[in-house]
C-alpha cells in the first residue's frame, strides 16, 4: 500500500470521499478493474473499495439495471408453480453474478414491476420492512397505484441506530404510489407477552392492526437465520438468540415470526412477544407476495411455500434452484 496516499489510514468523511467514491466506481464499472486492482492502484484496502462501492449504490451515485436477454427463468417458474401451486412465480436470471447487492436489486426491480402490474389495483396493501423491502420501495415507479393506503404489518421501531428507518419502507411505498402510509410505531418484539397484549389492545395500535387484517394484498421480504438478520441489526435479537433459534430448527422469519422448515412457529415464547399480523391471516389474503433474494434465503422461502403463506414468489434463479433441490 502506498505510504503517500492520504486514504491509506482511513477513508475521508468530506467531499474528498465523494470524489474517491466516483473514482472507485468508474474504475470498477466502466474500466472493469477488479476490487484488488483498484485497491492497489489507489492505496486502499479491498474492504475500503467494497465499502465505497456499496455507498455509491446506496447514495445513487451508481445505478445498476440488470437486463438479461431472457428476462425470466420460465422453466424454473413452471416448476415452482407445479410443486407449490403458487399463483405467480417470478424468477430473475442472474447468471454468474455473485454480488448479493446486485442480486437483491434485480429481484427488487422485478418485484416492483410485479406490484405495479397488479390488476385490479388494491386500495389497501400491507408491507413488512427490511433490506429487501427497502430495495423494492426504491424501485417502484411513480404513481404506480394512485391513492394506495399502505399499512405496516409488523412492529417497526428499531432499538438500535440503523442506516435507515424501518418505517421508511411503508412511507416510500405510499409516496411513490401517491397515497398514504399507516405506521405501526411499536417494537417488533417486546420483553413480555403481557406487554404485547396490552399494546395490541390499545385503540390506536389495534386500529392499525385491523387494517393489516383487512388488507387484501401483503408484500414482505423473507429473512434468513444468520448474523445478517435485520432483527439482530435492529437490536431485537443477539447472537445467542440466533443460536437458540437454530437449535429449535428455525430457518428464518416471515414478518418477524420465526418458523421451521414446514412453516410452523419455531419458538412459541418469542412469537408470543412479537407484535404484528399473525401468519394464519395470510391464508385469507387475495395476494401474498413474498420476495426472497440473495444468499441463504432458500430455506425460509421453501418454508413459506410449503405452508401456503405465499401466493406470488419473486426470487433469483440461484434461490429458485436451491428451493427446488431442497424439496426434491
Amino acid at each position: 500500500m502506498s505510504e503517500r496516499n492520504p486514504y491509506s489510514a482511513r477513508l475521508p468523511i468530506n467531499e474528498q470521499r465523494d470524489h474517491l467514491m466516483v473514482q472507485v466506481a468508474k474504475l470498477y464499472y466502466d474500466l472493469d478493474r477488479t476490487q484488488a486492482q483498484i485497491a492497489s492502484e489507489l492505496g486502499l484496502t479491498r474492504w475500503q473499495v467494497g465499502r465505497l462501492l456499496t455507498e455509491a449504490k446506496e447514495a445513487g451515485v451508481v445505478r445498476i439495471e440488470i437486463t438479461p436477454r431472457a428476462g425470466r427463468r420460465t422453466s424454473l417458474e413452471v416448476e415452482l408453480h407445479r410443486q407449490f401451486g403458487v399463483r405467480e412465480a417470478i424468477v430473475v436470471p442472474t447468471g454468474e453474478i455473485d454480488d448479493q447487492t446486485l442480486i437483491i436489486d434485480s429481484v427488487a426491480q422485478a418485484a416492483a414491476t410485479h406490484l405495479a402490474s397488479l390488476s385490479p389495483k388494491p386500495a389497501l396493501m400491507g408491507v413488512s420492512w427490511g433490506r429487501t423491502m427497502a430495495a423494492v420501495a426504491r424501485a417502484l415507479p411513480k404513481d404506480w397505484c394512485p391513492g394506495l393506503n399502505v399499512v405496516m404489518v409488523n412492529g417497526s421501531t428499531a432499538l438500535t441506530t440503523t442506516t435507515s428507518r424501518n418505517s421508511a419502507v411503508a412511507e416510500e411505498f405510499a409516496q411513490s404510489a401517491g397515497g398514504r402510509a399507516i405506521l405501526l410505531p411499536v417494537p417488533a418484539i417486546l420483553g413480555s407477552r403481557s406487554t404485547r397484549d396490552a399494546l395490541e389492545q390499545d385503540p390506536i395500535i389495534s386500529r392499525v392492526m385491523q387494517l393489516a387484517e383487512e388488507a387484501p394484498v401483503i408484500c414482505f421480504g423473507m429473512g434468513g437465520l444468520s448474523h445478517q438478520s435485520v432483527l439482530l441489526g435492529s437490536g431485537y435479537l443477539d447472537e445467542n438468540d440466533i443460536a437458540g433459534l437454530r437449535d429449535l430448527n428455525s430457518v428464518g422469519d416471515i414478518m418477524g415470526r420465526f418458523v421451521d422448515a414446514k412453516g410452523r412457529i419455531a419458538d412459541r415464547n418469542l412469537d408470543d412477544r412479537t407484535i404484528g399480523l399473525r401468519l394464519e391471516a395470510l391464508s385469507r389474503k387475495e395476494r401474498v407476495i413474498g420476495v426472497a433474494a440473495g444468499e441463504d434465503k432458500h430455506l425460509i422461502a421453501a418454508a413459506g411455500l410449503r405452508a401456503g403463506y405465499v401466493t406470488d414468489l419473486v426470487t433469483d434463479e440461484g434461490t429458485a434452484l436451491r428451493i427446488l433441490e431442497e424439496t426434491a
